[in-house]
């Protein structure tokens, strides 16, 4: 490639020196225009692009599943768009030149879930609900639609003894604040789910 070392990795929390520009700077909004066609003609969702400024710019991009499927972005997936969006980026007519390098990664289970596509994808798992108002409820997500979702909330039982299932409860979307994925290893391999990875980044 050209100009643009492509690395890819599983989360979403690279960290660096630089700094990361806003997320409506006008770069990046331009990269995502770009770029977006190619992550959707791969069945993948475009969630952020951000860029790190600096001496030698690092492009980010973090992409995720259809908000339709369950499970992890897998590595190899994340090394094919890899691929294929250095090569948008080394054609790009706007480009001025300046090197750079090419990040990808999937959300991971760090992300919180605050919008209707993050709790689609969080279907038939745990997660900690954090309410507007009352308790917060912990429990898995049964479903989901435009106005809510339905938990089945776990009940906490004498240590050592396995959590009882609670009834189906409707938590509206103007009553959650935000949730976050709890990390559960033995059910996803029971409900066949692909958890989340979080290893080292690879070179493509």
């Amino acid at each position: 490639m050209s100009n643009a070392e492509a690395t890819t990795s599983s989360d979403a929390t690279g960290t660096g020196t630089a700094e990361a520009a806003p997320a409506n700077n006008p770069e990046a909004v331009r990269l995502r225009a770009l770029l977006e066609p190619a992550v959707q003609a791969n069945r993948l969702y475009l969630e952020d692009v951000s860029i790190l400024a600096g001496s030698h710019r690092v492009v980010h991009v973090v992409v995720d599943l259809p908000q339709e499927e369950t499970g992890g972005v897998n590595l190899d997936v994340i090394a094919d768009i890899s691929r294929v969006l250095s090569d948008v980026l080394d054609n790009d007519p706007a480009d001025d030149g300046r090197p750079y390098d090419l990040e990808v990664s999937s959300p991971g289970v760090a992300r919180p879930l605050t919008e209707v596509r993050h709790w689609h994808r969080a279907r038939g798992r745990m997660v900690k609900v954090n309410v507007i108002q009352g308790e917060n409820v912990t429990g898995r997500v049964q479903s989901v639609d435009d106005s809510g979702v339905t938990i089945i909330p776990e009940i906490a039982v004498k240590k050592g003894m396995k959590p009882k299932q609670g009834e189906p409860q409707i938590l509206p979307f103007d009553r959650i604040r935000n949730g976050k994925v709890e990390i559960e290893f033995s059910h996803l391999e029971e409900a066949g789910l692909e958890p989340e990875h979080n290893g080292p980044s690879e070179e493509a």
